[in-house]
This record gives C-alpha cells, sequence and structure tokens, in this order.
C-alpha cells in the first residue's frame, strides 16, 4: 500500500477555504502517491475510501462539466459502474447519491457502447440529445452537489486516518 501524506499545515489552510479544498487536499495527496495517475496498478496500492474519493471526484468534475454522458464518453464509465462505487458510496451513508448510481448504471449498460465510441465535436454534442435519458440524473447531481461534496467532507474528516497521514 502507498502510503498518503498531507501536511497539516496544508489541510488547515483548506479547511478554512470550504469542503472543495479540503478534499482537493487529499485528492491531490492520493495522485501524489500513486505517481499522478489513476492506473489498475495505482488503485491495487491504495484502500477502498481512496479509490471511493477519487471516483466521487471524477464523477463531480465530468457530471458538473457535461453530464453522465460526458463521464461516460471521456472513458470513465467503466471506473464508475463496474467497481463498486455505489456500494461505497451507501456505505458512507450517501444512499441517494448510491440511488442515482445505480439507476445510472442502467443506463451505462444499455447504451455505453454508442457513447464511447470515437467521435467529432458535433457528434459529441449529438449524444445529449440522443441518450436524454441522463438529464434528470444530470440534474439531480448539479441540485445536490453541495449536500453530496459535504457529505464526502464529512466522511473524510470522520475517517481521515483512511485516506492520508498528517504531517506536521
Amino acid at each position: 500500500m502507498e502510503e498518503v501524506i498531507v501536511k497539516d499545515a496544508d489541510l488547515r489552510k483548506a479547511a478554512d477555504e470550504g469542503m472543495d479544498a479540503f478534499l482537493k487536499v487529499f485528492i491531490d495527496g492520493i495522485y501524489a502517491a500513486v505517481g499522478g495517475e489513476l492506473t489498475a496498478e495505482a488503485m491495487a496500492e491504495l484502500n477502498s475510501d481512496q479509490v471511493t474519493l477519487l471516483a466521487y471526484s471524477i464523477l463531480h468534475e465530468e457530471v458538473m462539466d457535461g453530464g453522465f454522458v460526458q463521464l461516460i464518453h471521456n472513458g470513465y464509465g467503466g471506473f464508475i459502474f463496474l467497481n463498486p462505487f455505489a456500494k461505497a458510496l451507501k456505505l458512507w451513508g450517501m444512499r441517494n447519491l448510491s440511488k442515482m448510481i445505480y439507476e445510472a448504471h442502467t443506463l451505462y449498460n444499455k447504451y455505453h457502447q454508442e457513447i464511447e465510441k470515437d467521435c467529432s465535436d458535433s457528434e459529441f454534442m449529438e449524444l445529449f440529445e440522443r441518450f436524454a435519458e441522463f438529464d434528470d440524473m444530470d440534474d439531480q447531481f448539479v441540485e445536490n452537489e453541495e449536500e453530496y461534496t459535504a457529505q464526502v467532507a464529512c466522511y473524510v474528516d470522520e475517517h481521515i486516518d483512511r485516506f492520508a497521514k498528517i504531517e506536521k
């Protein structure tokens, strides 16, 4: 297992800046510990909570930017839907988001091959119209993003030792 180390001063500063900055300290620390890239080898060096935090970070970034269609098109569908991410969220007490991931998983299974195909920018934009079934989930995520992120930050704060070693 890779040891993830974050500096106490960075953590204190980030905590003052808000939950996004607080989580970013851990996310950056995890990426730094595995060489900056999330590969299968890197995932094997992390614990399940660290992997779940990275999965939430990817989900958050992709869905806030372009929804579940973008997440799947950019190649993250397998990471989110074919790993026990939804189950981990449920264990973290995030039942609503877990349920949404399970629902999106059903659509992922149905459409991922079409969405993952290489395409032009205009063809990519057409994917949003063709796969409008994701729209309600996109909207639900955006509407509840602050609550979800707060729940993740609270979980991390209550279980810091599962995410990193804090150094002075």
